[in-house]
């Protein structure tokens, strides 16, 4: 007898399940910097301010006559040429240059201006202008686009710079005077509120240049530029027109500071300038700019600038020491923010 097996019958489908809603992704938190790292940024950018303020304060308390009115004004006015030709370099290290021709550019100014003075105020302006902007033009043009090294160009640029100027003045034998009571002759020693016209000039200078470096997509160019020259080409950016830029402004403001000093002494000195890169330089780097590239304030080479003007009328106040010294301070100082920079940099590299 045959047996029918049971038909099966199949199960019923069980509903798919719904699918789950994805929750929203959030961004990932940014880690968070450590104490340390903070720390270190903000002994980079702003300790050599509390440096110069503790000097300012022990000075004061130590020598009396420190603390007057007269000789802050005469201490400002001897560091605003310094102070004028340190901001081009600032834009120069940012970027991972060097320009040593400053100094004679700086001397070779002051004589152009001098020369220039006899046809007018703008005559004595522009043709230093004119021809400093057109040896840190050359600078520019010959490390951005035959890729020569910064040293190289700069220190055959200083030697030329010092050439023209000895070649101008018949080896030093000519001294150009500037017309007394001419209006370029006030531009030097005129002041406002008893504070000198180049003062003034410098402080609009480091205030336009803290603008552009900061607020500016140029002044972000510089410190991308700095960091890796090769990135930020690669990321689209004018790496060669910006490098063109920053050494065509370190010639100028060069020539302008050495313009500025002519027509306060009244002539173009021409033993001037000697050795003045190097304190320029001091100067950036203590006010915590990496000599590397990519990093650096323009608040702080003016701290810097001030810290070496001071120490250097410390050294007149004590009056038992030569101006020898002032070299023996600075290059003391750079030491110690040289190693400073090295230790902070490798700290942040471990958090």
């Amino acid at each position: 007898m045959n047996k029918t097996t049971p038909a099966t019958v199949p199960a019923a489908e069980a509903p798919a399940p719904a699918p789950l809603k994805s929750a929203p992704s959030r961004p990932e938190p940014r880690p968070e910097r450590s104490t340390g790292s903070r720390i270190g940024e903000l002994v980079q950018r702003q300790g050599v301010l509390a440096v110069l303020l503790t000097v300012i304060l022990i000075a004061s308390f130590v020598y009396p006559t420190f603390a007057s009115l007269d000789n802050a004004r005469g201490v400002t006015v001897q560091a605003s040429f310094l102070a004028i030709v340190a901001l081009g370099m600032t834009l120069v290290i940012i970027t991972g240059g060097i320009d040593l021709s400053v100094g004679s550019v700086f001397a070779l100014g002051g004589v152009l201006a001098a020369w220039a003075s006899q046809w007018g105020f703008f005559a004595a302006l522009l043709v230093p202008l004119v021809v400093c902007g057109a040896i840190g033009l050359v600078n520019g043009l010959l490390i951005a686009r035959a890729n020569m090294a910064p040293f190289i160009v700069t220190l055959a640029s200083l030697l030329a710079a010092r050439g023209m100027l000895l070649a101008f003045t018949d080896e030093g034998a000519t001294t150009y005077l500037v017309p007394k009571d001419s209006a370029f002759a006030e531009l030097g020693q005129g002041s406002v509120w008893g504070f000198g016209y180049p003062i003034l000039i410098a402080l609009a200078l480091f205030g336009a240049g803290g603008l552009l470096l900061q607020r500016t997509s140029f002044g972000q160019t510089l410190f991308a530029v700095g960091g890796s020259s090769d990135a930020a080409t690669l990321m689209g950016l004018p790496v060669a027109r910006t490098k063109i830029l920053v050494y065509t402004l370190s010639g100028l403001l060069a020539g302008l500071a050495g313009a500025l000093n002519a027509a306060r002494l009244s002539s173009g000195v021409t033993i001037v300038g000697v050795g003045m890169e190097l304190d320029a330089i001091s100067a950036v780097v203590i006010g915590g700019t990496l000599l590397i590239g990519g990093a650096g304030s323009i608040s702080g080479t003016l701290w810097g600038v001030l810290l070496l003007a001071v120490i250097q009328n410390l050294i007149n106040q004590i009056g038992s020491l030569n101006s020898s010294y002032q070299s023996v301070v600075s290059g003391g100082f750079l030491i110690v923010v040289v190693v400073a920079q090295r230790y902070l940099a490798r700290s942040r590299r471990t958090t």
